[in-house]
């Protein structure tokens, strides 16, 4: 076996021990804290496709994210102010169930990256990065001015959102649930970093005048990861609006595309498990130093700088040491 796939299975197996460890021993908050690093890493997962596969360092992801907060918002308040969704041309409820809302995120999600990259993917490197950040500012400032899902102060949602089998409120069935959906779109990516479409895709990033010479077009294949990144990104939102039970315009401000990217690069950009690491990582920065400083973002720009300069890897490509990403 090799190192990094061993290092995998033991940072997954880890995220799975905390919270059955933290339900024995009565630390529910604990549970919570390892929900919200499967959450922001599958984020990191849906970015790591556009950036670690494609190349794309994407400044907006955080539009995508709030895209499935947002989404999560429109379809549940309806059913806590015991009002249709809409009652023209036809009357459509609401709803509480997650896998609806799961879908409708990833759909606004898709579509959202589909008409954001199908214009920031017609220019490239400085000026992608910009403005990719600009369309989320555009985003942000909307749901500023967004009235009916409270503006600036966000929206509460009052119901917890429900799964078929499972209780929800229960910490450790919503962690479940998190951890489920993150291993899935962990094997998607590794089935997808391994697929032809992954692989002309990692020849578009490195030499897109040969991959165009063979008659493929890499702005097709470009389009279409930024497209599935902004699906799983979208779906990360979704969950982690159902976590907080609130949605506010701060899912959609540059500081959370940042973090996202922040732990990405932490973890080790193209690595697999590199979202996870960096998750875990940044959330225990945030947990433990925080409550030692308000100034706790210093430590951790020390640690990305450290890792910029001396360990490009990040955490998994240090400890695995120099493989290629993704086998």
């Amino acid at each position: 076996m090799r190192r990094e796939t061993l290092l995998n299975l033991v940072i997954a197996l880890a995220l799975l021990a905390v919270p059955l460890a933290a339900q024995a021993l009565d630390e529910p908050f604990a549970i919570t804290l390892a929900t919200k690093v499967a959450i922001l890493a599958l984020a990191g997962v849906g970015l790591n496709i556009a950036l670690g596969l494609g190349g794309m360092v994407s400044l907006g992801h955080a539009a995508f994210f709030g895209i499935g907060g947002y989404m999560m918002a429109v379809l549940a308040t309806p059913v806590q102010a015991y009002e249709p969704l809409m009652t023209w041309p036809i009357e459509l409820a609401g709803t509480k169930s997650m896998p609806l809302i799961w879908l409708g995120a990833v759909v606004a999600g898709a579509v959202g990256a589909l008409a954001i990259g199908a214009l920031s993917l017609r220019t490239s490197g400085v000026y992608f990065i910009m403005i990719t950040l600009a369309f989320g500012q555009m985003l942000y400032y909307f749901a500023i001015s967004w009235p009916a899902y409270g503006g600036e102060d966000g929206i509460a949602i009052y119901v917890r959102n429900g799964f078929p089998g499972l209780n929800t409120l229960d910490p450790l069935h919503f962690f479940a649930l998190a951890y489920a959906v993150l291993l899935a779109a962990l094997w998607l990516a590794h089935r997808l970093g391994g697929s032809p479409f992954g692989l002309a895709l990692a020849g578009a990033r490195q030499a897109p005048a040969r991959v165009a010479a063979l008659g493929i077009r890499p702005y097709r294949l470009k389009l279409a990861a930024f497209v599935l990144s902004g699906a799983v990104t979208a779906l990360a939102g979704a969950l982690y609006a159902d976590l907080n039970r609130f949605v506010s315009p701060s899912m959609l401000s540059w500081h959370t595309s940042g973090e996202i990217m922040v732990l990405v690069i932490l973890g080790g950009v193209g690595r697999l498990f590199g979202p996870v690491a960096g998750a875990a990582l940044f959330i225990l920065l945030e947990h433990f130093l925080g409550g030692i400083s308000e100034y706790w973002q210093l430590f951790l720009g020390l640690i990305l700088l450290g890792i910029v300069l001396f360990a490009r890897g990040g955490l998994i490509g240090t400890l695995a040491g120099r493989e290629v990403p993704h086998d």
